[in-house]
């Protein structure tokens, strides 16, 4: 079976947060990650894009590569990925991806950068939960039901996305799919749709591959490339 490789945003990691892709099991041998910071146990570590790309092009078979399906941070680090070894990745799955260094330049993603760049600024002079909750305020207009404790310390270790060093990659089959909430990650799959993606709206906020439309979409594109394969 082809490999395919989950990448997690925030929040919930590990098959955890693909309570719909795991039905994916039963067709590819599927690798849900921990990115760095979400281990099982343990005091969390400090987020490291790179080092996630780096263990996404470990856990991918060195001869026939495999599919990457990511969310949120963990598109940044398929992303990187991709830049790496683009003979590996078969294909990019980016859900509502935080690829803000690709449109830093354009107006939601700088508005985006210009509010969020100070708490980055100031994280080490804030609890792990205020960080948090200023965190969801900024991001939803409210700080109701911003992550706490051991969950708050992995948020405020993570990098800021908007610093990895990404490039777009040619030839890579991509499908973007976004909520339709927030204009920033709709101008992001938009930007990535100019280089050759195909990017598909699916009301659903943040995690729009929770709903079942957003999955069919996903297992869709994979099967579509299995076949184009064969």
């Amino acid at each position: 079976m082809t490999r395919v490789v989950l990448v997690h945003g925030s929040g919930r990691a590990g098959a955890a947060a693909w309570p719909e892709q795991r039905l994916l099991a039963g067709r590819y041998d599927c690798l849900f990650l921990r990115r760095r910071g979400y281990e099982a146990s343990g005091e969390p570590a400090r987020g490291d894009a790179e080092a996630d790309a780096a263990s996404i092009l470990e856990h991918l078979e060195p001869a026939r590569g495999g599919h990457v399906v990511a969310h949120s941070g963990g598109a940044v680090s398929a992303l990187l990925a991709a830049v790496r070894e683009p003979g590996l990745v078969r294909s990019l799955t980016l859900i509502e991806p935080a690829a803000f260094s690709l449109t830093r330049d354009l107006p939601a993603t700088a508005r985006h950068v210009a509010a969020f760049a100070p708490l980055y600024v100031a994280r080490e002079r804030l609890s792990a939960d205020a960080f948090a909750h200023r965190f969801t305020e900024l991001l939803t207009g409210t700080g109701d039901g911003a992550p706490t404790g051991v969950d708050a310390v992995r948020l405020q270790r993570q990098q800021p996305p908007w610093e990895a060093p990404l490039t777009i990659v040619p030839g890579v089959p991509t499908l973007v799919v976004t909520g339709g909430w927030e204009p920033v990650y709709e101008e992001v799959a938009t930007f990535l749709a100019t280089t050759g993606a195909r990017h598909v709206i699916v009301p659903g906020g943040h995690r729009p591959h929770d709903t079942a439309a957003g999955h069919a979409h996903i297992a869709g594109f994979l099967a579509e490339l299995e076949r184009d394969a064969a």
